[in-house]
């Protein structure tokens, strides 16, 4: 595909066409398809300039359809889990759509991730595409227009725009789900070798249903402290009760300055093969820690077998639970203001 082109991605069983996107700026080129405002294919060069594509995907609609596992996709209304898919605000209790046993997981059983967004706007470095959720939907009060652009800047930088305005107040927090392995996503291997580094000195443990307790847990002494880079696999196998209640890592981490109205350093992922370096910065307060623990032989691009953990998602977000805890961080937004999240995954090399 030319970038700044559109093509057919293929039609859901339910009939719904889905579009793909080309997009391409410096070293880097990606592709975006309208199902879930996903990102399908992001190629970066490796250390001896071999260009691979570094994110977990699909060839084709169906399997996003049949298997969904977030892959690449724009998660909301709300980002990982509501306790017991409900919530109050402003003296009223909402009752939302439940897709995680007794909780709300990424913004209910019909998403974002599961809809097809509307194309605004196609440049060759960039795509912005919107969804309009009505009032109610999925349980969530007002309706609420939201936007996600994609955008390369020239600098082998993917920056990732998440806007949306309400008409009644109502609660918002979006995030992309790429699954990242920086030794390729066909190579067949997990990822942890790759090292990595989160900038946070506190994580929010869970309880057996992966919902925050509240508290606000130190890393130090823990195999939660990344604050120092190191391999992802050094301690994920310790006795350690957050991690066998997660199969791994799935957390959110308690960012330093994070909340900022200008993105800040947030992590770096480093895989030693390949020497790619993917360094993340946001504007959002947390950040979750996915290690693929559920990815069990997915066949995905290339009919290649994802292995368990072959993939890593780091997902800034609003704090999971958010709008029942109030020592969190707000996720509220009102009429007339604009709710706004950028993230920028940039990519080098060693």
């Amino acid at each position: 595909m030319k970038p700044g082109s559109i093509e057919s991605f293929g039609v859901t069983p339910d009939g719904r066409a889905v579009a793909a996107i080309e997009i391409a700026a410096g070293d880097l080129s990606a592709r975006v398809i309208t199902l879930g405002a996903s990102v399908q294919s992001l190629l970066a060069p490796d250390a001896r300039g071999a260009v691979d594509d570094v994110v977990l995907g699909h060839d084709d609609v169906a399997p996003y359809v049949e298997a969904p596992l977030y892959l690449g996709a724009t998660i909301g209304r709300f980002a990982n889990r509501i306790a017991n898919g409900r919530f109050a605000l402003d003296g009223c209790t909402y009752e939302l759509v439940k897709s995680d046993g007794p909780n709300t997981l990424h913004g209910g059983a019909v998403g974002f991730d599961k809809v097809v967004w509307r194309i605004e706007s196609v440049e060759p470095d960039r795509v912005t595409l919107s969804y309009a959720s009505p009032d109610g939907d999925q349980g969530f009060p007002g309706a609420l227009d939201a936007r996600a652009t994609y955008a390369l800047d020239g600098q082998n930088q993917l920056v990732a725009t998440f806007e949306a305005r309400t008409d009644r107040p109502t609660v918002v927090s979006m995030t992309n789900h790429c699954y990242f392995n920086l030794e390729g996503a066909q190579c067949g291997k997990d990822i942890l070798t790759h090292r990595l580094m989160i900038d946070a000195d506190a994580y929010t443990p869970v309880d057996g249903a992966l919902v925050p307790t509240g508290e606000l847990r130190p890393v130090a002494g823990t195999p939660f402290d990344f604050r120092e880079a190191r391999a992802i696999g050094e301690e994920i196998e310790a006795r350690d009760a957050q991690l066998r209640i997660a199969r791994g890592y799935d957390h959110n981490f308690v960012l330093r300055g994070g909340g900022a109205t200008a993105p800040k350093f947030a992590a770096r992922l480093e895989a030693p093969k390949s020497g790619r370096v993917l360094d993340l910065l946001t504007t959002a307060p947390g950040l979750q820690l996915y290690s693929g623990n559920f990815l069990d032989r997915l066949i995905g691009k290339g009919r290649v077998a994802y292995p368990f953990r072959g993939g890593l998602c780091l997902e800034p977000q609003a704090f999971p639970d958010a709008p029942n805890r109030a020592n969190f961080p707000s996720a509220r937004l009102d009429p007339g203001q604009t709710y706004r999240h950028v993230s920028i995954y940039r990519f080098w090399v060693r």
